[in-house]
């Protein structure tokens, strides 16, 4: 069965996170979306993408597809009765479309054969906070898939060990360390580093070649993304991947995209002083919309970057290639490719952000692609 993810208004929704990928390719608890549907189903995962992310992320459709909505995150039940739908046949929840087994033109017009209403709860990540929100439950879900029928490497007898929910994979370096998984699982990748000293209460997914740098406290629930540095205090934060937060200072109620780095002694607020509900800015909209929430901190898309001391007031939401260096509290939204990151800052010379981009990037061994320059090109022209 061909499998390919879709979303409708979830890019929008999901900014600045889905600025340089599909909805598809986040990650939540251990795995991304993609990944995690891949096991499931073993069998490759492709994506329905925005126009100018295809070169880079280019679907695969075939005579006969089954399309699945990207950030869900479904139980046994609702995953059992999406991987069963029969030829034309769609499950919905009420009006929303979570899954189609038919073909490509049927799924644009939205031409079902039959519908299989789905009448229960189920997890749908339709806010950059949400990932934060859900955490636990994904951290969970992914655990139990990761760890199915397989035992932990050794954890060396010079950390303290609570509890019994703690999977180390095999390479990894953990010592003189204290796990907590009395509350929550943890989860250390293979070749990941935890540096002695560190604190650690679960849930935690530090996910393949991440580090946890000396004396890190890390509350859950947290995920920590492939080659991911992190230092200081964490807590219930989604690190995307090759981003870096090495130093003292708080990251709290967070989501970090792909490519960040905080300097040192970078802080965000997660909780207003008067206790009031945290609005957030919408790229939809382009207004700030209440979230319900009263714990809301950073959501940062990819590349941007903090001097050292920057303070991010609560429910800030930074636009990728932001370079965030005034002094005082930035504004609660920061545009892309802004310089400096106050308000009416001089917008970063494109051809400077393809430049701090390809020296970052070669630094973990990766090349910037001319697929990857196209879509920073496009975001560079749009009005973000």
């Amino acid at each position: 069965m061909n499998i390919i993810l879709f979303h409708d208004s979830e890019h929008l929704s999901l900014l600045p996170l889905s600025f340089m990928r599909p909805v598809g390719e986040l990650r939540i608890g251990i795995l991304t979306f993609k990944e995690r549907w891949e096991r499931w189903a073993q069998h490759p995962v492709s994506h329905s993408a925005e126009s100018y992310l295809q070169e880079r992320f280019s679907g695969v459709v075939e005579d006969e597809n089954l399309y699945i909505r990207a950030t869900i995150l479904p139980d046994s039940s609702l995953r059992e009765q999406i991987l069963k739908l029969t030829q034309g046949s769609a499950l919905m929840h009420e009006e929303t479309l979570i899954a189609f087994h038919g073909t490509q033109e049927d799924f644009e017009k939205r031409n079902f054969n039959s519908e299989v209403q789905w009448k229960e709860d189920f997890v749908w990540l339709q806010r950059p906070y949400d990932f934060f929100l859900h955490n636990a439950q994904a951290i969970e879900m992914d655990y139990a898939l990761v760890t199915s029928g397989r035992k932990s490497a050794e954890i060396s007898s010079t950390n303290g060990v609570v509890g019994e929910n703690v999977f180390v994979e095999e390479g990894a370096y953990v010592e003189y360390s204290v796990l907590n998984s009395d509350k929550g699982y943890i989860y250390i990748g293979k070749n990941a580093k935890v540096l002695e000293g560190c604190l650690i209460r679960g849930s935690l997914a530090l996910c393949d070649n991440a580090t946890l740098n000396m004396g890190s406290k890390i509350y859950g629930a947290t995920t920590i993304g492939n080659h991911c540095k992190v230092g200081g205090e964490v807590n219930n934060s989604v690190l995307m991947q090759y981003s870096n937060k090495g130093h003292e200072g708080f990251l709290g109620n967070s989501v970090l995209g792909e490519w960040c780095n905080l300097g040192a002694d970078t802080n965000n607020s997660n909780l207003k002083n008067n206790y009031g509900e945290v609005k957030l800015y919408h790229y939809g909209t382009g207004k700030f919309e209440k979230t319900g929430l009263q714990f809301c901190g950073l959501m940062m898309g990819d590349h941007a970057k903090s001097a050292i001391n920057t303070q991010f007031n609560t429910g800030t939401v930074v636009g990728p290639f932001a370079n965030v260096f005034h002094s005082g509290f930035p504004p609660n939204k920061i545009e892309a490719f802004s310089w400096g990151g106050n308000r009416g800052a001089e917008k970063f010379k494109l051809d400077a952000a393809l430049e701090m981009a390809e020296k970052m990037m070669q630094r973990r061994g990766i090349d910037l692609q001319d697929s990857d320059r196209s879509i920073i090109q496009h975001l560079y022209n749009m009005k973000s």
